[in-house]
């Protein structure tokens, strides 16, 4: 057994805080660029990229409200607030007990705002504290770095340790049978990673799935039962499929976003270690993101005795036939992808390090163009 708070370390320094929020803000933005690359070469649709954008939004105003909140980490003021506790070994996001701390001050930011001075009179007292007292004024600084917190709080659509399943509408499937794309996310607390689980399936219900008021509650509370990544995608579907005798999964995936990798704030063993460490990359550039999506696909469908009389259609599913590790992964394909700047990308082949032939490498720069090799 392993201890996981050796894995953990906060991040007390004022300097390095502000640099890993800003470093986060500045992947975020190109993964959503990395998604719109996807989709114009026809490996996503335009329903997949609306939803896996709309998650790397909310992942980045998560960032933006926990850079408010641990603003003046590392500087005196007046009370202690801790720092932000992140894993250094197997994600270098933040520890999921961060998300759901920030779950708890949502529920009770309206009566902490509402017990604050506004925005505007804790800049007049800081202006103030300056020319009168000519000294620093930490303490306010701090009251309003919090304000600014409970402020994104309220803005809502963050991400949160679960995301509740939504329904998009993608047409019919014959005369019978509706189709939709359903899509959730959880932040996994055994690895500190978010996950984005997208569901296509066909309804033969009498009434719509987002309609109906009996099965879509369940459909949710079943599907954020299954958000843990340990689980394999065969296993989900399986389950989805037997439990609700018209609902028919024909395709699901999953996208596992990170671990990030950097030489400044990461411990991760391997090859990516050395490649950025050899890189000497300059601040804001010394990272990579992997990009993980497993996909499982139906293809056929069998019928099965219910009832005394009825039937109903199971789906068969296809596994990776390469090497028997379909039995293994519980997916038909699994594609590994990995983001960085040019710089590590350079150094990534010219060292050429073994497993990352079958790789696919998103090299973006600040001009927000993104190339695939």
């Amino acid at each position: 057994m392993t201890d996981p708070a050796k894995d953990h370390t906060g991040l007390s320094d004022t300097f390095a805080s502000r640099r890993y929020f800003k470093k986060f803000e500045i992947i975020t933005e190109h993964l959503t660029r990395v998604a719109g690359t996807m989709q114009a070469e026809g490996a996503l649709g335009k329903h997949d990229v609306k939803a896996l954008t709309g998650y790397l939004m909310r992942l980045n105003f998560t960032f933006r409200a926990l850079s408010m909140k641990y603003l003046l980490v590392g500087r005196d003021t007046g009370r202690f607030f801790g720092s932000l506790a992140m894993d250094t070994r197997d994600s270098g996001f933040p520890v999921a007990a961060e998300l759901m701390t920030m779950a708890n001050d949502a529920q009770q930011a309206e009566g902490h705002l509402a017990n604050m001075p506004s925005e505007a009179q804790l800049k007049d007292d800081m202006v103030r504290r300056i020319i009168a007292d000519q000294e620093v004024p930490t303490k306010l600084q701090f009251a309003l770095s919090q304000r600014l917190y409970y402020q994104e709080l309220l803005k809502g659509d963050l991400f949160w340790t679960q995301n509740d399943p939504e329904c998009q509408w993608l047409g019919k499937a014959d005369s019978e049978r509706r189709k939709f794309l359903l899509h959730w996310a959880a932040y996994d607390s055994q690895v500190n990673l978010p996950v984005i689980y997208l569901m296509e399936l066909e309804d033969s219900g009498k009434t719509a799935l987002p309609k109906d008021q009996y099965r879509w509650p369940e459909v949710q509370a079943h599907l954020m039962a299954q958000g843990l990544a340990g689980l394999k995608l065969l296993t989900i579907a399986k389950g989805f499929d037997e439990d609700f005798d018209d609902l028919h999964p024909k395709r699901l995936r999953r996208y596992h976003v990170g671990p990030m990798y950097s030489s400044a704030y990461t411990e991760q063993s391997g090859p990516l270690r050395r490649v950025l460490e050899d890189a000497e990359s300059p601040a804001g550039q010394d990272w990579a993101m992997a990009w993980t999506v497993e996909e499982l696909t139906s293809e056929d469908v069998r019928q099965e005795r219910s009832g005394w009389f009825g039937k109903v259609d199971r789906e068969v599913f296809a596994l990776d036939p390469f090497g028997g590790r379909g039995a293994d992964t519980g997916a038909t394909r699994t594609q590994r992808s990995i983001i960085l700047p040019q710089r590590p990308f350079q150094v990534l082949a010219e060292q050429d390090p073994p497993g990352f032939g079958d790789v696919r490498k998103f090299v973006v720069s600040d001009a927000g163009q993104v190339l695939r090799y």
